[in-house]
């Protein structure tokens, strides 16, 4: 399955330093050159994404099945960083 057609439209940009700028038609003009022809391509850049990450983050942290993707410090460190797949399946 080819989901490239899907991620090309759906590209959001998150954080302050995505403020630079200029950013965004470089950004477009980049993908442009790469994508394949007729390739829909949308950018969207929202006012409030110096905080998109917290936001997100919060979001994530306050669900109720998050708990189950904690890894502790023992875990951790007797497993390594394998032990942070291990709810990847």
């Amino acid at each position: 399955m080819d989901l490239r057609s899907t991620l090309y439209s759906n590209i959001v940009l998150s954080g302050g330093s995505t403020l630079t700028p200029g950013l965004g038609d470089r950004l477009l003009s980049e993908i442009r050159s790469k994508a394949p022809e007729r390739t829909r391509i949308r950018i969207n850049a929202p006012p409030e994404r110096t905080d998109s990450a917290w936001v997100g983050g919060s979001v994530l942290a306050s669900l109720a099945t998050f708990k189950n993707m904690w890894v502790s410090r023992r875990e951790y460190e007797e497993h390594g960083p394998s032990i942070l797949h291990k709810g990847a399946l």
